[in-house]
């Protein structure tokens, strides 16, 4: 089984708790996108956790600096997972990972744009990071990259961390990319862009679990 995550990636603040309430039901984690979060801020986020008790939620922070410090408010406004680049220091993903655990929460390590993935996988899982994200961007999916070969290498390496999957992801390639290793998998444009996005985000999680 593996865990859905849905992407909110508008910028309007009212769209987005209406997509959130449309699809919260259906998916087990919302994502705060990173254009989202720093569009509309904490209010979105401590918006979203008020109306919405079950479900997991991510804030896509993307920390390039200053780990526990910029992570450390989220969590404490009901974040359950903030993510950190891969590209960064490893002090400063130790200190997302640190603020994670300060509140009984979850880092999350993006490896968009990370040259070595299986070395800096490795380094991030020695710090005790929760989740690894094999990302690949809207800017590579236009470039028509996938994130299928990240997957298989990152699962390869058997750390015991959970793994999530994010680029365009839909329907069709949930069951792939389960099989492949993911634990949490993420779909956004498959969801919000459909005619029926409860619909599209039950199909989604009925295949992922």
């Amino acid at each position: 089984m593996a865990l859905t995550q849905m992407a909110l990636d508008s910028l309007d603040f009212d769209a987005t708790v209406a997509l959130a309430t449309t699809v919260a039901p259906h998916v087990d984690i919302l994502e705060i996108g990173t254009p989202c979060i720093k569009h509309n801020g904490i209010k979105l986020l401590e918006t979203l956790r008020a109306k919405f008790p079950n479900n997991k939620i991510l804030v896509d922070l993307k920390t390039m600096d200053a780990g526990f410090y910029e992570a450390e408010p989220f969590y404490k406004a009901g974040a359950d997972i903030c993510t950190v680049l891969g590209t960064a220091d490893l002090g400063t993903i130790k200190g997302v990972i640190d603020a994670a655990n300060k509140y009984g929460k979850e880092a999350q390590v993006d490896l968009i744009n990370v040259t070595d993935k299986a070395a800096r996988t490795q380094e991030a899982a020695k710090l005790g990071a929760h989740i690894i994200g094999v990302h690949t961007g809207l800017d590579q999916q236009a470039a028509g990259q996938t994130p299928f070969a990240d997957l298989a290498l990152v699962a390869g390496l058997n750390l015991g961390v959970k793994i999530s999957v994010a680029g365009g992801v839909k329907a069709a390639t949930v069951t792939q990319v389960k099989d492949a290793g993911a634990t949490i998998i993420v779909a956004g444009a498959a969801i919000y862009g459909a005619a029926d996005p409860a619909a599209s985000a039950a199909e989604i999680t009925s295949l992922a679990h």
